[in-house]
């Protein structure tokens, strides 16, 4: 995807929210929940992290198999958009595009510390993003945006979360020590399988590794940066 096309679906500039919520019915169409990947080799995590008017785009790519990281990357650019609820997608979307064309090893999946079809119009950041790039999505949030579930207290156990009467993805209790995580499918991939990825990916944290190790990346490029400035 060249940079106009990438600007076009991540760049809010001059536009309304009544269009940039256009903009997001016209990408879900785009949307598939069904399991549409080959054997997963490579999958990457991405977070972002803020300082001042910049934002700190982190993507570790990992082996799938052993978790291990073989490649990662960020990006700094200025915000351009600020935080409004179920619009996340025009806040990180072109910092996230931004980092994943910068990666020399393309990953088969890509988890996001976001939503994914757990939005109030399948619009969540993975399924945007996913139905905009066309790669498989999987969205891993802390909080429920939209939907109701009963709550997990043995770890590993999952409840559905439904959302007008539709199963839009899981409640998870992934740590002893924590609350449930939210697991749902963004792009190409099925309300199931995303469950089973995020388990696979599971190390005994809150986070499965690949946003896990995302959230750290995009904190340790925020205190290099902060200890640069320092040093001039």
């Amino acid at each position: 995807m060249n940079k106009s096309e990438l600007d076009h679906w991540f760049d809010p500039s001059s536009r309304t929210l009544e269009e940039l919520r256009v903009l997001q019915y016209r990408a879900i169409e785009k949307l598939s929940l069904e399991d549409d990947f080959g054997k997963i080799d490579i999958i990457a995590g991405v977070d972002c992290a803020y300082l001042e008017d910049k934002i700190i785009c982190a993507m570790p790519v990992l082996d799938y198999n052993f978790l291990e990281v073989i490649e990662k990357k960020f990006v700094v650019q200025k915000v351009a958009f600020p935080y409004i609820p179920t619009y996340l997608n025009f806040r990180e979307g072109k910092a996230i595009a931004s980092v994943f064309t910068k990666l020399e090893n393309k990953p088969d999946m890509i988890m996001f510390d976001s939503c994914g079809i757990n939005h109030p119009i399948r619009a969540g950041m993975a399924s945007y993003f996913g139905a905009v790039m066309d790669i498989p999505t999987i969205g891993v949030s802390k909080k429920i945006l939209c939907g109701s579930s009963e709550t997990p207290v043995e770890v590993g156990v999952s409840e559905q979360l439904i959302y007008k009467d539709e199963k839009v993805g899981w409640v998870l209790k992934s740590n002893r020590r924590s609350n449930p995580i939210i697991v749902a499918p963004g792009h190409r991939v099925s309300v199931g399988t995303s469950l089973e990825i995020v388990k696979h990916c599971l190390k005994g944290y809150k986070r499965p590794e690949p946003t896990r190790l995302a959230h750290m990346y995009a904190g340790e490029a925020k205190k290099e940066i902060l200890e640069r400035r320092e040093m001039r």
